[in-house]
């Protein structure tokens, strides 16, 4: 995918967001943020009795780059088990956003999924809600 396409791709994402909302009930909420930015994502997980992602959402608030990488990341482990979630890679996030256009940004493009992996974390140790802080 070349730049301009890696740009419209986020944007989407961004103007059209995935699985945006409170989920409720949930299984598990977590939060996560980086302070220096302000980038702020609340993510709510339903887990199946298999232990797969049946519902995911999420509520944020901050840059293009965190807030489009959130969509996208709902969206890529709807229907994973939790274990195949704890698995994924930073790199891939950044590389599906277009790694040239988020580069300068990790963090902002890796909040979602390091908040997405602590609330499967959260849930597989039997705890309600969890707290990250990138």
């Amino acid at each position: 995918m070349d730049r301009q396409s890696q740009i419209e791709f986020i944007l989407d994402h961004y103007e059209n967001p995935r699985n945006h909302g409170k989920l409720d009930p949930a299984d598990v909420v977590s939060n996560g943020g980086n302070p220096g930015c302000g980038d702020i994502v609340t993510i709510y997980l339903k887990v199946d009795d298999q232990e797969r992602i049946e519902q995911v959402s999420f509520e944020g608030q901050g840059c293009t780059i965190s807030q489009a990488a959130a969509s996208l990341i709902t969206e890529m482990v709807t229907g994973k088990p939790l274990d195949e979630v704890l698995e994924l890679d930073y790199d891939a996030i950044i590389d599906e956003l277009g790694r040239e256009v988020v580069m300068s940004r990790p963090r902002c493009a890796t909040l979602a999924l390091g908040t997405i992996k602590a609330a499967a974390a959260s849930y597989k140790k039997g705890e309600r809600t969890a707290q990250m802080e990138v």
